[in-house]
């Protein structure tokens, strides 16, 4: 008898603490999340773009944000630099081979906030079939209630890859051998 009240107070317990933190679905039907890079043209000028659909979730506390987590999966097919021949050119075998490699993938393996807002998610980001251990400086932009009933929580976060580091080779010249790459997602709780 005396094991059964143990484990369904331990039981009771990690309920308890897996419901503190809430999930959220990140709300790419709303268009109220973006993916978006940018790198040097030629070292002239700035070339932006965005991929148009990915999906994903995160958890998040605001009483435990070290706790957090988050997993996306990018469709590289939907890479959008508002040019049709580019973007052509970006999906074929100089860059993203989005034949080979339909999908890229990040989930987070740590985050950590410095303060109520701001903080770094570290985790593992598999673009052109090659994975590799990214850091992104984010910033909490805000939670509350929306007006429809449901509860949302919003994030960005920066950082900057190297393309040769994913096996992307083209030359670009010297002022372009990297991407930042911009995340800014509202996640709607489930």
């Amino acid at each position: 008898m005396k094991k059964l009240i143990i484990v369904g107070a331990l039981a009771s317990c990690l309920a308890s603490n897996m419901a503190s933190a809430a999930n959220y679905v990140i709300d790419t039907k709303g268009a109220h999340a973006f993916i978006n890079f940018k790198i040097k043209h030629l070292g002239y000028s700035w070339l932006h773009g965005r991929f148009n659909q990915f999906e994903g979730e995160f958890n998040y506390d605001a009483k435990k944000p070290n706790d957090s987590a988050i997993k996306l999966v990018i469709d590289t097919g939907s890479i959008d630099s508002n040019h049709a021949e580019r973007d052509k050119h970006l999906r074929g075998k100089d860059f993203l081979n989005v034949s080979k490699y339909p999908k890229a993938k990040f989930e987070s393996t740590d985050i950590t906030f410095n303060d109520a807002t701001k903080g770094t998610v570290t985790g593992n980001f598999t673009l052109h079939g090659v994975t590799k251990t990214i850091h992104f400086d984010i910033q909490k932009l805000g939670e509350g209630s929306d007006p429809w009933g449901g509860y949302r929580t919003g994030f960005e976060g920066n950082t900057k890859i190297k393309l040769a580091d994913y096996g992307i080779e083209y030359d670009l010249g010297p002022a372009s051998t990297h991407v930042d790459l911009g995340l800014y997602i509202e996640g709607i709780r489930k």
